[in-house]
């Protein structure tokens, strides 16, 4: 086919879909003070305004702008805190595994040896279900002989089996090790080249700083990925009575921004704290005790329901008393 029939075959889709990719080469491709996302905002704009009839999907474009997002990213921006690293020694059982698993419902667990400072590689679950189907299969064999009934699953492990170290089992992965600065954009890279799917942050002392999954990096991009097994209720501010709320101390400073209609952070302050927990450690200056009451500048008080000499983990949110800009403003005005 020539280049004429082709150009003539092209629909009037392509054709918009040619003028977007133009449009977005044009402004990508000349110096301009404007940001990156920026320009893709403003491309996408002008282009929903020249083709009324045809616009980008709301999903579509908020995971291109997530994209330019995840391209500044470091490591330690998308990393799970050591805190929340949930892994298992390395002496543990293999019937302590099999707890971790089910208490974590994750499909990677780390494994260390002594403390989390030592991690030694980690334990896939599916090779775990392959080794009980494993160690099913031979004792099953073993008692073939015999005319007691197995259970109906089929699977019978012996207890000498269920009681060797989780280091004595082989199921050990390799993992990555990568410090914190790391581009987020090149641990994926890297993930994905070496079928390496568990990545561990290390601090400038060789310290575990934090751990980040693949399925960390994608979620940048692609939102939240929730499987049968999630729980939204965790990292959610949950409504427990009029002005009342109760939250995870990993929730976002802004989830409860929205709900007060308030800056909590000044703009000089906003990258000193990024959850609720962090904005309370600013405001304490210390990691309150459990029953202790913390007060926010605007009239929040914040009660301590769970916290360790780490961190916090669970509070209470009363935004009965919180002063809103306008009533500031009126409160000036009449004085």
């Amino acid at each position: 086919m020539s280049d004429s029939d082709s150009s003539s075959a092209a629909t009037p889709s392509d054709a918009r879909r040619d003028s977007l990719w133009r449009r977005l080469r044009t402004r990508f491709g000349r110096k301009s003070e404007m940001g990156l996302r920026e320009s893709l905002e403003g491309a996408l704009e002008t282009h929903g305004a020249q083709n009324p009839g045809e616009t980008v999907r709301a999903e579509a474009k908020s995971m291109m702008l997530n994209i330019i997002e995840f391209s500044n990213l470091r490591v330690d921006d998308v990393m799970v805190p050591r805190v929340d690293i949930v892994a298992i020694d390395e002496t543990a059982s293999m019937r302590e595994l099999l707890a971790k698993f089910i208490d974590a419902n994750h499909s990677r667990l780390p494994v260390f040896r002594e403390t989390l400072d030592g991690i030694t590689g980690m334990v896939h679950v599916k090779d775990f279900m392959r080794w009980m189907d494993a160690k099913g299969v031979k004792r099953r064999k073993a008692r073939a002989d015999k005319p007691e009934k197995l259970p109906a699953a089929g699977l019978s492990i012996a207890a000498a089996e269920l009681a060797i170290a989780v280091k004595q089992s082989g199921l050990h992965r390799d993992v990555l090790f990568v410090p914190p600065s790391m581009p987020a954009s090149d641990l994926l890279v890297r993930m994905q080249a070496s079928h390496i799917h568990l990545a561990i942050v290390i601090d400038e002392y060789g310290g575990t700083d934090g751990l980040v999954s693949i399925e960390d990096l994608v979620e940048v991009i692609v939102g939240d990925i929730s499987d049968e097994h999630d729980t939204e209720e965790g990292l959610q501010i949950r409504a427990v009575g009029e002005g009342s709320y109760m939250a995870d101390g990993r929730v976002d400073i802004a989830a409860l921004e929205d709900l007060v209609k308030i800056d909590l952070l000044s703009d000089d302050e906003e990258e000193e704290a990024d959850t609720l927990a962090g904005l309370i450690f600013k405001i304490a200056g210390r990691v309150p005790a459990r029953g202790e009451i913390i007060r926010h500048g605007s009239g929040l008080e914040f009660e301590i329901l769970d916290s360790d000499p780490r961190r916090v983990k669970k509070l209470k949110v009363d935004v009965k008393n919180v002063r809103l800009p306008s009533d500031e403003a009126a409160e000036d005005a009449s004085g």
